[in-house]
């Protein structure tokens, strides 16, 4: 995203409606990211490419999550 990386994005989302759950997404590794800082552990984070399948999964996953 040419303004802002996904972690800034997510952070005014959640400003403006707390509490909402986010996946990130992103051709790097998990750790790749992790390690520069973009995302916290708890995080739900999606290596691309992914199936369908996995998509759908790491959603019903998400919103099961209290």
């Amino acid at each position: 995203m040419p303004i802002m990386n996904g972690k800034e994005m997510a952070e005014k989302i959640k400003g403006i409606k707390p509490g909402i759950k986010t996946i990130f997404m992103s051709g790097y590794t998990s750790n790749a990211v992790a390690n520069n800082g973009l995302l916290e552990n708890a995080t739900h984070f999606l290596q691309k490419p992914f199936s369908l399948n996995t998509l759908a999964g790491k959603v019903r996953e998400v919103l099961d999550k209290g």
